[in-house]
Parts: structure tokens; C-alpha cells; sequence
């Protein structure tokens, strides 16, 4: 070897480097070669090709995915490292408006992949930092990560709280627990263009709220004036608050959970608007399309959990897509609108077009696509990961 590798190594088959090599940050079980003896997931290794070349580190996983690369060279991953990759996260935020902005004080600070931190998302709810680690690498550095977060230029924040504990426990771990890092809770709301918003990111989906639609529910409030809107799959509300703030004349909040309903409920009120006149109702959003009347809404938003979380699941995802656009489409009215959505990362964004396509042939309507629309610049896409462009949507006007 030229080189003196910093942690154990693992060693990848002859011809099994090609991806890494053109900077893909996963590397598959199945390209190993060799392994360190004793490895655990989570721990940080040295990846090197069949020559003995290094090709990066990063933190060995369980499953399919064995090793996520953090850096394409012999790097140690130490504070220098996290305060570095998260003050050039902050600065593409800084650069895009977003961290000194009166009318909008939450947005992602972190985004997996797509700010070369593949396994952490950081969301940033006023001064409130949410960390949320997605592997047992990065659940292992979140107190390094909280301590990088207080050093960054710039970030103004009060509190530090880990929510990772959901994610690990999905991979049979329960050694994580949630809790605040720095600092303690906030009552506050936040701000998303004018609109507030209470956020639980306690208690929550997520990390409280989903930021990825917050140019998407911008082009609802541009739309919705005089509008009947239905806001399925409504979790806290957040097309249904900028709605009404656009004018609509009546929104129907659907969801299947009683809390987010609760939560749907308070936003929606915390706008200033009557709760009593703009429904909230918890029932299958399924159901609910399945049987409302025709003709009673005349923008009807479907934006779903993802229906399809991985490549085995794809087909019964398409199929979940196209029964809830065929139910929307059939019952919209006549030169309605329909926000249509799909964030599974399985489905790319051709699938996604057809399998609506199929749902407005089978319907038997007229549909023409007004807008294409996907996530926002805070929720970046690495240009040698395309598989972190996971959120697509439509906007259809249906005849």
C-alpha cells in the first residue's frame, strides 16, 4: 500500500470499483472483497480497490448497502471533518436566502447524499436544530455533530435535539434515544412564506414537518383562490393553511391519524381561520376519494406517504398511485386542478407520469400537466447520486 490507512479496511473485488470511482457514495455487500475482522456497524472504515488503491471512507452498515462513503480519499472523520461539511451545507443555504429570511425561519440544513453527509438530515425549526440519523454511523457522531453545529458561522441557533431513535429502531436498534442535545425546548411557531406553522418535532413524523413542499405550497396559495380544496394525506396542514391563505373559499383536510388531524386543526386556527368552516376529518384518505361526491371540490391535492419504499415494493406502489389519482380525477371538477405527488425514491419521475397517465385513461378525463414540480434547493440532489431526486409532482387541469 502508498498509503497508511487511518481505519480498518475494507477491500473491494477486482472490477467492482467502477461506481465509487465516479463518486457514488454507496457501496453494495456484494463488491466486498475482504472485510477488517470484529466490524460493527457504524464503524468508520477505509475502503481500497483490488491494486490496494484508496478509494474513500466512510461508515460500514448492516444490509444490502455495507459501506456509505463520507469522503473519496484517506480523510479522518473528526470534528475538523463535520464542522467543515456542515458550514459548506450552511453556506449554500446562506447563498440560496434561506438563513436570514423574515417571511421563512425553517428549512433543511442537511441533506443526506445531496451535502455529502449520506445518513443525516438536519432541519432547522427557527433556532431549533432537529438532527436525524438514518444509520448507525452517523447515530454514533451526533454528539460530534451537535458540537460542530454550535461552531458554524452564522447559525443562530438556541437548541440542538437528536431524533434518530425512530430510524435505528427500524434497524433493530434501541440503544438511541431522543432527547436535546443543547439547549431545551421552544414553543414558539414557525414561519414558511408568512404562514405559521406549530411544529412537533418531538413527537412528529419525521423530523416535525415536511420542508420539501414549501415552493410546492406556495403554488397552492397562488392557485386556490375561490377554490374548494381537498388536502388529502393532510398530516399538520401545511396545503391546507396556504390554501386559505391564498383565498380558497373552503378547504377539507383529510388524514388518517387523529393527532395530525389535532395538529391540522391548531395550524389551521394559529392562521387566524375557522376550523368549523374548513373541515378537518380523520378517515382513510382512500376512502374518503373513494366516496365523496363528484363535483363537490375543484383542487384536490394527493400527497401520500411514500407507497413504494424500495424496488420490491414498486409495483403495489404504482398501483396505490394510480387508484388515488383515478378516484381524484374521476371525481374533480370539470376544469379542476389536481397536485398530485409521489416521494418514493423507487418510482422516477417517467413512472410517475405514466402510472397518472394510465389513471386519466382509465378515468376517462381530459388532463393536461401545467407544472412539474419537484423538492427544493435546501433538499439538494448530488449530481453522482441521482437516486436523492425522490420527490415529483404534477399539477394537472383536468377536463
Amino acid at each position: 500500500m502508498d498509503f497508511s490507512p487511518i481505519y480498518p479496511i475494507i477491500k473491494l473485488r477486482k472490477g467492482k470499483d467502477e461506481a465509487v470511482r465516479r463518486y457514488h457514495p454507496w457501496i453494495f455487500s456484494g463488491a466486498i472483497e475482504s472485510a477488517a475482522p470484529n466490524l460493527q456497524a457504524g464503524d468508520t472504515v477505509t475502503v481500497i480497490d483490488s491494486k490496494n488503491n484508496v478509494l474513500g471512507t466512510g461508515f460500514a452498515e448492516a444490509g444490502n448497502i455495507a459501506v456509505k462513503i463520507l469522503a473519496f480519499e484517506n480523510r479522518k472523520i473528526d470534528a475538523d471533518f463535520w464542522k467543515e461539511r456542515l458550514a459548506k451545507a450552511f453556506e449554500l443555504r446562506k447563498m440560496m436566502g434561506l438563513t436570514d429570511n423574515e417571511h421563512t425561519n425553517c428549512y433543511r440544513l442537511v441533506h443526506s447524499e445531496g451535502d455529502n453527509l449520506p445518513g443525516l438530515i438536519i432541519d432547522i425549526y427557527g433556532k431549533t436544530a432537529v438532527i436525524q440519523a438514518q444509520t448507525e454511523g452517523m447515530a454514533l457522531n451526533v454528539k460530534n455533530i451537535s458540537e460542530a453545529l454550535l461552531k458554524v458561522d452564522g447559525l443562530k441557533i438556541d437548541s440542538v435535539y437528536n431524533k434518530s431513535s425512530e430510524a435505528m429502531q427500524r434497524m433493530g436498534k434501541d440503544a438511541v434515544e431522543d432527547g436535546y442535545l443543547f439547549g431545551e425546548k421552544s414553543d414558539d411557531f414557525v414561519l414558511e412564506n408568512d404562514s405559521k406553522f406549530y411544529i412537533d418535532w418531538e413527537e412528529g413524523q419525521k423530523t416535525g414537518f415536511f420542508l420539501d413542499q414549501r415552493y410546492n405550497r406556495d403554488l397552492v396559495r397562488q392557485l386556490a383562490k375561490g377554490k374548494n380544496v381537498l388536502n388529502t394525506f393532510c398530516y399538520t396542514g401545511g396545503f391546507s393553511v396556504t390554501a386559505l391563505k391564498g383565498g380558497a373559499n373552503k378547504v377539507v383536510s383529510v388524514d388518517c391519524s387523529k393527532k395530525a388531524i389535532s395538529a391540522c386543526e391548531k395550524n389551521i386556527a394559529l392562521n387566524g381561520f375557522d376550523i368549523k368552516e374548513n373541515p378537518s376529518v380523520a378517515e382513510d384518505a382512500k376512502l374518503f376519494l373513494q366516496n365523496m361526491k363528484k363535483g363537490e371540490f375543484d383542487l384536490i391535492i394527493l400527497d401520500p406517504p411514500a407507497f413504494a419504499k424500495n424496488h420490491k415494493s414498486l409495483h403495489r406502489g404504482l398501483q396505490g398511485y394510480k387508484f388515488i389519482n383515478y378516484e381524484a380525477m374521476t371525481k374533480i371538477k370539470e376544469g379542476g386542478l389536481l397536485f398530485t405527488f409521489s416521494c418514493s425514491q423507487a418510482v422516477d419521475k417517467a413512472q410517475f407520469q405514466s402510472i397518472v397517465m394510465a389513471a386519466a385513461i382509465e378515468a376517462g378525463r381530459k388532463a393536461q400537466i401545467i407544472f412539474q414540480l419537484d423538492q427544493p434547493e435546501d433538499h439538494p440532489v448530488n449530481i453522482y447520486h441521482p437516486e436523492g431526486a425522490y420527490l415529483k409532482g404534477l399539477v394537472l387541469k383536468i377536463d
